[in-house]
This record gives structure tokens, sequence and C-alpha cells, in this order.
């Protein structure tokens, strides 16, 4: 691994501190590189998203940069909640380079609520996941909504590699003080 290649290990010890340990599942939820849907069926039983947006829009430098595409290409954003029953249990926004996609993923995507996980496996897309990120945040009003709490949230970032090029890029969130008590 190169000087400047984001190791999941380190961040995770950056994390924690004398104030902030984490749970065996909040570790693995920060660094699996597999399925997060697959994590969480296994956790609760059978999960279900609530799709709170989703949209076509023009990539802005950042994103573009982020997804190796031209600015302006259009990506399909979506904000999701995955929960069971009606707990919230992670807030995921994804950015997805339309021209990336079959029709069949893309109809799955935007006319159902069904996690980005179990339509790359519907699909058989090979890929993989590669994490870009993972911190502490601060929560805004609609995270504070959602989860009904003032905790400050676990961030991780990473995308989703398919045929060598970023497929989705995913943010993922949750409550600091989530996936402790009955996750042991």
């Amino acid at each position: 691994m190169g000087k400047n290649e984001f190791n999941i290990m380190d961040e995770i010890k950056r994390i924690e501190t004398e104030e902030v340990k984490l749970s065996n599942i909040q570790k693995i939820l920060l660094a699996t590189d597999g399925s997060v849907t697959t994590i969480l069926d296994v956790l609760n039983g059978r999960i279900s998203i609530k799709t709170l947006k989703q949209e076509y829009q023009e990539g802005n430098k950042e994103i573009a940069k982020i997804l190796n595409i031209n600015e302006g290409e259009k990506v399909n954003y979506r904000v999701v909640v995955m929960k069971k029953d009606k707990k919230p249990l992670i807030y995921a926004k994804s950015y997805i380079p339309l021209k990336r996609l079959s029709p069949e993923f893309k109809k799955d995507l935007i006319s159902a609520d069904i996690p980005i996980g179990r339509i790359l496996k519907k699909y058989n897309i090979e890929s993989r996941r590669e994490v870009q990120s993972a911190l502490i945040k601060k929560p805004n009003k609609e995270l504070k909504e959602i989860f009904k709490t003032e905790a400050d949230f676990l961030s991780r970032s990473y995308n989703i590699i398919h045929n060598n090029e970023i497929l989705i890029t995913i943010e993922e969130i949750f409550p600091l003080d989530s996936f402790i008590n009955s996750y042991k």
C-alpha cells in the first residue's frame, strides 16, 4: 500500500479516543468491503429502505472528479434510510453516473425501494468496494429528526467499482450511539 492510500484500520484507531470506544459492529459497518445490506439483514432480519430523495442531476465539479466523469454528465442522486420496521438504521446518499447503468439496473434503482446491494446481487454484477473515509461528524437537522438523537454520527464513504470504473459512490451515516448495546 502506498503512502497516501487510505487505511480503514488507521482511521478506526484515530476515531477511537478515551471518550469514544466503537463496538465491534460499528467497526464492521465502517470497515466492510462487502454489502452493508447483508450485514444489517443478518443482525436484524430482512431490512427495508425508504427513499427520501431521488433525482437526476448534472455532476458538479466535485462529484465529476469522484466518479471520473465529465462535469455536467447526468448522475442519479439518491438518499435513503435503511430501516428495520420503523427504526432507522443507516442514512445513505449515493451518486451514480447514468452512462454506467444497464436499463434494468436503472429501472430497479428509480422505481422501487430496493437497496443497492440487492440490485447488484440481482443482476450478478461483479464489483468491489473501496472505503474512502471514516469519521465522526455532527448531525444536521435532517439526521437529528430521522434518528431522534442529538448524538454525533459515524460516517463512511466508499466507491463500488465495476469494470475498473466507479459505478457508485456512497456515504453511509449512523448515530454514534447506535449498534452498541444489543450488538456485542
